[in-house]
């Protein structure tokens, strides 16, 4: 049976991804939906956080997918970079900030901002450090990605180039080596739960590729 690992965001935790989940159960995906302390710790921390999680489930039979929402995209690609299951298929981000936020350059120094979202915060500057890099990693597999550009927070669309889903703009959730890229008029905080992501999401998994936008 083919399997998929979920990961959430920072600041959130599995709930955020149960809307989802419950729709790749009914395609007939297993699923592990993982809740890791994403405002605790690195980046690199966060991967061997998901791995004591996850590493029985990605070693089972068939295809193992990664569907993840915002930072954990990141925390996908360190851990395909670290411990790539051997029977790895595709992965989708939803608003990934592949290409680091602006919001981090601006805000990154405020005690507020390093609350909310902690140490790999820091790691979400659109010139990262050499070591994060590093750890990213290039994208070698079947990647999707969807961005949004209906954001609902007006500070963050002012700020970000446009367009933006209020907290990645559109053009900092791609990344070289991507398969296949789709934007839709979702706002960041409701990609996962948006029944339109929801399928297209479903579409890449079983395709390798979004279906036509209708917008």
């Amino acid at each position: 049976m083919a399997r998929v690992v979920l990961l959430h965001g920072v600041g959130k935790s599995a709930r955020a991804m149960a809307g989802l989940e419950r729709a790749l159960a009914g395609a007939g995906y297993a699923t592990l939906n993982v809740t890791y302390p994403s405002r605790q710790h690195r980046l690199e921390t966060l991967v061997e956080d998901v791995h004591q999680t996850a590493r029985d489930f990605v070693s089972g039979e068939g295809p193992v997918h990664f569907v993840c929402h915002s930072m954990g995209g990141l925390v996908a690609r360190g851990y395909i970079g670290r411990y790539r299951p051997g029977a790895l298929g595709r992965v989708v981000m939803l608003g990934t900030p592949n290409q680091g936020s602006e919001l981090a350059d601006l805000l990154g120094w405020n005690p507020v901002y390093k609350f909310a979202f902690g140490p790999a915060g820091q790691q979400l500057r659109t010139r990262p450090d050499a070591a994060t890099t590093a750890f990213l990693g290039e994208v070698d597999y079947p990647l999707g990605i969807v961005a949004g550009d209906r954001p609902l927070d007006v500070f963050g669309w002012l700020y970000l180039p446009k367009p933006n889903d209020g907290r990645v703009s559109v053009a900092a959730t791609r990344v070289a080596g991507m398969t296949d890229h789709i934007t839709l008029p979702v706002d960041h905080e409701a990609l996962m739960r948006d029944v339109g992501v929801q399928r297209q999401v479903l579409a890449f998994l079983r395709d390798g590729k979004f279906m036509p936008n209708p917008a």
